[in-house]
């Protein structure tokens, strides 16, 4: 089935490519309320709003994002299209991608999802896509619960709570290390109820060897394949949305034990949150929320007039392999 919508986040570059591309084709210019430009094409209307938004509508729409948007704008094929040029996209495989690596607050969520060709079709009509691309933390949680009914229990997820983090980065010394322990993981559990898929996809974040090395006998046999901007691939782009909505759950929940609200990010916002926290409840809860490895640890042990001393032998271990390489 075709679709006929289309909505894409537009980075400064591309939104100059769009302008440029509308304002020297054949279409007729329509006004809009908050939009930087819109246009009527040949059976679709494209409208690029003041936010960066650039939404495409009507029978049209597929086409003109094919063979105009695609190439001209983005530069690349995006999930949904990809096909055209890869067929693989449409075989039986996995992906696997993570969420809250670059926060400091809460765990670290890795998810993998399984795809077939059925899949593929149904996450495109339902506009899967890189979970980063998906401005609203609500729509990426409802579009997670709708991967999740469509997948039945074709998915797995790995959440590394705060506590257990802390310990493996101790143990590590390195978080690529630690992604590759969870992505293989992720890989095993899959595997447990799809036995047969031949294949797992995840963006590339370290030598492949990593992840091939923390497999154990069940995904010995699987054939991995670690690319840049993995989140093309229709199973890493669900992948990347369950891991998402998984996380946001963990700082909901962390929220309620805490009584405040968890922001995402490790922003000033972030820090004053994080002091708090500490001056209610001791520096060593930091273990219990955050990833203690980050730069953000020693801001708020030095406002809450503290130090890694104060955490405790665990939080000793973590300060031993922290590096000015941590967030």
């Amino acid at each position: 089935m075709q679709k006929h919508s289309f909505t894409f986040k537009l980075d400064p570059a591309q939104q100059k490519r769009l302008l440029d591309l509308l304002q020297n084709s054949n279409v007729r210019p329509v006004q809009i309320p908050y939009t930087q430009i819109a246009a009527d094409a040949e059976q679709c209307r494209i409208a690029l709003y003041t936010s960066g938004k650039c939404v495409i509508q009507g029978k049209g729409a597929q086409d003109w994002v094919l063979y105009q948007l695609e190439p001209l704008v983005l530069l690349n094929a995006e999930m949904g299209y990809q096909q055209v040029h890869d067929p693989s996209i449409s075989q039986p495989h996995m992906g696997i991608d993570e969420s809250g690596k670059g926060d400091f607050f809460g765990p670290l969520v890795i998810a993998a999802a399984y795809v077939d060709d059925q899949l593929v079709r149904v996450f495109e009509e339902m506009g899967v896509r890189d979970s980063k691309t998906i401005s609203s933390d609500k729509k990426a949680e409802a579009m997670a619960a709708s991967l999740r009914s469509q997948l039945g229990q074709r998915f797995a997820i790995v959440t590394i709570g705060p506590r257990a983090y802390n310990r493996l980065y101790a143990s590590m010394k390195n978080v690529n290390a630690m992604l590759a322990w969870g992505h293989a993981r992720a890989i095993e559990n899959l595997l447990e109820k799809v036995p047969d898929c031949p294949r797992a996809v995840a963006d590339q974040f370290g030598p492949k060897r990593q992840i091939e090395q923390a497999l154990m006998k069940n995904g010995r046999s699987i054939e991995l394949h670690q690319r840049p901007k993995a989140e093309s691939d229709p199973a890493v782009a669900a992948a990347s949305i369950l891991a998402r909505a998984g996380f946001l759950h963990a700082l909901r929940k962390m929220g309620e034990t805490y009584n405040i609200k968890i922001p995402k990010g490790a922003s000033p916002q972030v820090r004053e949150v994080a002091t708090q926290i500490v001056e209610d409840r001791g520096p060593k809860v930091l273990l219990d929320v955050a990833k203690c490895h980050f730069r953000t640890a020693d801001a708020v042990l030095e406002a809450a007039n503290r130090s890694r001393s104060d955490l405790g032998p665990e939080g000793a271990a973590v300060s031993k392999s922290f590096t000015r390489k941590g967030s």
